[in-house]
């Protein structure tokens, strides 16, 4: 009998920082900075994910400030308005490998368009971690993470 799968709904961050698309660009980053996070989720009234704002769009701030006039200084004008998203029922090996293959470092979780989560690298790692933890040896943990999924199953095209 295979084991339970684990799923991005056990392992996703629930509290959240978001970001509004139209607060400065200039406080968003002295949000980053002070929960010591690399990057937030851009979400409208309704929590629909409208973008992510990362350190990496951070960076489009400071150049553009420094070559050029900023026409606005609005967290819209630089987040990432394509994010990798999942669903909460994606596995753990998927998320895994969505983080193996991409330069992603935070994958937001959606139900039916409305942010309920999110996935860091780190969140994934943590959440190995406690199940190699938790088997009886580290052969019974292996086992398992074996028996989610065949590798002719790869989860990304």
């Amino acid at each position: 009998m295979l084991a339970k799968p684990i799923l991005a709904r056990d392992i996703m961050v629930t509290k959240l920082i978001t970001l509004r698309p139209d607060m400065d660009a200039f406080d968003a980053i002295e949000l980053l900075l002070k929960h010591k996070i690399s990057g937030a989720p851009v979400v409208d009234a309704s929590r629909r994910l409208i973008g992510v704002f990362s350190e990496r769009c951070s960076m489009s701030v400071v150049l553009e400030g420094a070559y050029q006039q900023l026409p606005t200084n609005d967290v819209a004008a630089f987040m990432d308005t394509s994010p990798r998203t999942i669903d909460e029922e994606v596995d753990l090996l998927s998320i895994a490998q969505i983080f193996q293959e991409t330069s992603f470092r935070r994958l937001p979780v959606l139900r039916d368009g409305i942010l309920v989560g999110q996935i860091s690298r780190r969140d994934l790692l943590r959440a190995v971690h406690q199940t190699f933890a938790q088997a009886t040896c580290q052969d019974s943990a292996l086992l398992y993470l074996s028996s989610l999924m065949e590798r002719s199953e790869h989860p990304i095209g």
